[in-house]
């Protein structure tokens, strides 16, 4: 698998744009703020329909327009496949396969990538959520029916969120809510299930991982954190169960608080270095490694289920998104050893120093939002 081209309307600085894409590695070289960073993400977006920096739509709309496009080729099972987004303001998004419009949504799954960008280092030390989509979209990935679970239960998480809050005073018939804690439960046990999945088939690779980049560090070791318990099987009717018993447990507590106590929205991805949990343990350089392991256990994971029976024949394209000016060179070589027999790359570098030798490849200079022309060689990461 592997992007050919990909064409922006309206998209963040571009008012329009458009370059060619080949196999193996292609760096994106520009200084700061210069539009570099747009183009990847642009390619991230059609992947999971969302931005590894920012959690709406609205700022990937070019100032002052009404709505941004994002098409891109993609070379897939021997054929070669057109996919577009449309971004409206304030209205529902649009997306075509070829000629054919269809729902966003139906694009998930087409296009497959991985990313690594200095905001993972967040998966680490940051808050829970960073993790939970972390999760969701290594499900997503390896799943794509899921994507309409997932966004499922978050309209009835919203729903039932708002009924709490409208009964925590009411008195009698709450019949409303037990509809709403069968589907909420029906949803969750699913989410919970392929959760489960995904971090057992990953875990293995992120240890192998964390061995490359790390090789002193000691072992990684990830799992899934839930309320519902310890040792689960992935049996998405027994925990839809098991949640629904949680959920009537807690109503009192809930009706009286007004918000969702219960629920994969409140589990967790926890990382381990040996005995003790990476946030708040980890020094910046074990965190940076471990980000570096989530990935490259992912891109791993995912390019060993594109095997001689899988229905993909492709690994993802991998996204190095100004990541190597953060590393020091160790961790740039383990990353760039791990990662030089990749299918497709597409990197931002500030400097085209900052890239190791052992990925080189073509170089794409881009300057004030125009992609092809010579840069100015100062240092920086992209905004």
């Amino acid at each position: 698998m592997r992007v050919t081209h990909l064409q922006l309307a309206d998209f963040r600085s571009y008012a329009e744009a458009e370059v060619e894409l080949g196999a193996g590695v292609t760096t994106f070289v520009g200084r700061n703020g210069q539009g570099k960073t747009n183009l990847v993400e642009a390619l991230r977006y059609l992947s999971v329909l969302g931005s590894h920096r920012v959690a709406s739509d609205a700022p990937l709309i070019r100032f002052g327009a009404e709505r941004a496009v994002v098409r891109a080729k993609v070379e897939k099972s021997g054929r070669s496949l057109a996919l577009e987004v449309t971004l409206v303001g304030g209205r529902a998004n649009q997306a075509r396969l070829g000629r054919a419009q269809v729902r966003p949504r139906e694009l998930i799954g087409i296009l497959r990538t991985v990313l690594f960008a200095p905001e993972d280092l967040s998966l680490v030390k940051g808050d829970p959520g960073g993790r939970r989509q972390f999760m969701d979209e290594l499900c997503v990935a390896l799943q794509p029916t899921l994507a309409a679970d997932l966004a499922d239960y978050d309209r009835v998480l919203r729903q039932r969120g708002s009924m709490l809050k409208t009964s925590r005073n009411a008195r009698g018939d709450l019949t409303m809510l037990d509809i709403w804690d069968e589907k909420l439960a029906d949803l969750g046990g699913r989410i919970v299930a392929a959760r489960l999945r995904a971090v057992a088939a990953l875990a293995p690779h992120v240890l192998a991982a964390y061995l490359d980049v790390a090789p002193d560090g000691g072992d990684c070791r990830i799992s899934y954190a839930t309320s519902l318990g310890t040792d689960l099987e992935p049996d998405s009717a027994a925990l839809g169960g098991a949640l629904l018993d949680q959920l009537r447990e807690l109503r009192p507590k809930e009706l009286e608080r007004g918000v969702n106590l219960a629920g994969p929205h409140r589990d967790d991805l926890e990382i381990r270095l040996g005995e003790m949990p990476a946030k708040g343990y980890a020094s910046h350089g074990e965190s940076w490694s471990c980000a570096l392991a989530l990935r490259i256990g992912t891109y791993d994971l995912l390019t060993s289920e594109t095997g001689p029976d899988s229905d993909d024949d492709g690994e993802p394209v991998l996204i190095l998104d100004d990541v190597f000016a953060e590393l020091d060179s160790t961790r740039r070589s383990a990353l760039a050893s791990r990662l030089e027999r990749a299918s497709q790359v597409l990197i931002t570098a500030a400097v085209a120093d900052d890239v190791p030798a052992a990925l080189a490849g073509a170089v794409i200079p881009v300057t004030k939002g125009r992609v092809g022309e010579e840069p100015a060689a100062v240092d920086g990461a992209d905004a």
